[in-house]
């Protein structure tokens, strides 16, 4: 006799309503991916999201597109003309692609940089221009003056790309310019120079090296993060007044090239006082030993006892020229003060050992180049007077 299974009672199950299946039946099903191929597509199911229908394409189905046939390429939508929405190249019109092909500096306006106008700024970032000569760049890199680039140059002191360099070598941004074995980071841009006043006391030698250790006027300028100062001219060691730093090198040629001929105005001091002979004698022409040399102006100053005062004014900065010049007719400098250099004048508020920055727009009126734009707050700083800096020797 067989024994029945332990199953519990279930009753007879019933027939479900179309409705209600419909409803019960799990949406993955309708997919084509899990159900069969030969299943018919229930036009009348209900939606598996409830925003489905703004997703619903009210141009009806689709018929499939027939498969492509292997190695054969899309085809390309015509180009319309009159249309600029459809033109293939609207989105780079519509995003603004800058002209040339740069990209804009981030954070900047257009064409302006940090220091804003044609002179590019102080700040102004690093543009490829054209090539140029190597002691140009050198020079505007604050490396050495033109003259000592040459002199480097011929004793084989700079490479270009691995290679000694020549004179009247020209360089571009893609080349790699070492001196002394160290590479120099280029500039082709031209940037606002920046101009030391300094007020040079006497007792103090216009050199980086001293074989005796005197003091020398680079110990007391601030420390720059690229380049180097460049001195504008020479001061004896007995000799005090204004004197000249820039990190250009070229302004620094423009200011000591004698082709220029800039007037150097000095304060003399002298033992005894000139006769009518040899003032003329002096602003005529005397004879040196290394050629003539004359005054453009000598005027009396008057004075004490038995020191007189003189203005004179010189076109030359021949060593020790002035000294030399009243050598010459027989009277001795007891002191000497430079006042003026080109349009440059010694501050009166400037004492001894001090110094100060010439603002950025003088600066560049001092260099030929045209002032930054500058916005309102920057015009309202440069009106203040400028600040007067001492620093010990270090």
């Amino acid at each position: 006799m067989s024994r029945k299974p332990n199953r519990p009672l279930r009753p007879p199950l019933k027939k479900k309503s179309d409705a209600i299946e419909i409803l019960d039946r799990d949406p993955r099903e309708s997919r084509g991916g899990q159900r069969g191929e030969g299943a018919p597509r229930d036009e009348d199911a209900q939606p598996s999201r409830k925003d489905a229908h703004l997703n619903v394409d009210p141009r009806g189905p689709r018929t499939p597109r027939p498969p492509r046939p292997a190695g054969a390429q899309a085809p390309r939508r015509p180009r319309i003309e009159g249309d600029p929405v459809r033109h293939p190249e609207a989105h780079r019109s519509a995003l603004g692609q800058p002209e040339g092909g740069e990209r804009p500096a981030r954070g900047r306006g257009q064409g302006q940089g940090q220091g804003g106008g044609q002179g590019g700024g102080r700040n102004a970032p690093t543009t490829l221009s054209e090539p140029e000569r190597l002691q140009k760049v050198l020079a505007q890199a604050g490396v050495a003056s033109r003259r000592e680039i040459e002199e480097w140059v011929v004793a084989g002191r700079i490479s270009v790309n691995g290679l000694p360099a020549s004179l009247g070598q020209k360089i571009g941004p893609g080349d790699r310019v070492k001196v002394n074995g160290k590479l120099v980071p280029l500039r082709f841009t031209q940037r606002s120079p920046r101009v030391l006043i300094y007020h040079k006391p006497e007792g103090e030698i216009v050199s980086r090296d001293d074989p005796d250790g005197r003091p020398t006027v680079f110990e007391r300028l601030p420390i720059l993060r690229k380049g180097r100062w460049l001195a504008v001219g020479r001061l004896d060691f007995n000799t005090s007044g204004l004197l000249l730093f820039t990190n250009d090198g070229d302004l620094a040629n423009k200011l000591m090239h004698p082709r220029y001929e800039l007037e150097r105005e000095y304060a003399v001091r002298i033992l005894g006082e000139l006769t009518e002979e040899q003032v003329k004698s002096l602003t005529d022409g005397i004879q040196l030993e290394d050629g003539p040399a004359k005054f453009n102006l000598l005027r009396d100053e008057g004075g004490e006892g038995a020191n007189h005062w003189y203005r004179v004014t010189i076109s030359e900065g021949r060593n020790r020229e002035v000294r030399r010049m009243f050598e010459a007719v027989g009277l001795t400098v007891s002191r000497l003060m430079r006042v003026r250099y080109g349009s440059v004048e010694l501050p009166a508020r400037l004492k001894r050992g001090m110094w100060m920055e010439m603002p950025e727009a003088e600066a560049c009126v001092l260099a030929g180049l045209p002032p930054p734009q500058q916005s309102r707050q920057q015009d309202l700083r440069d009106k203040r007077p400028v600040k007067l800096h001492r620093t010990q020797p270090r």
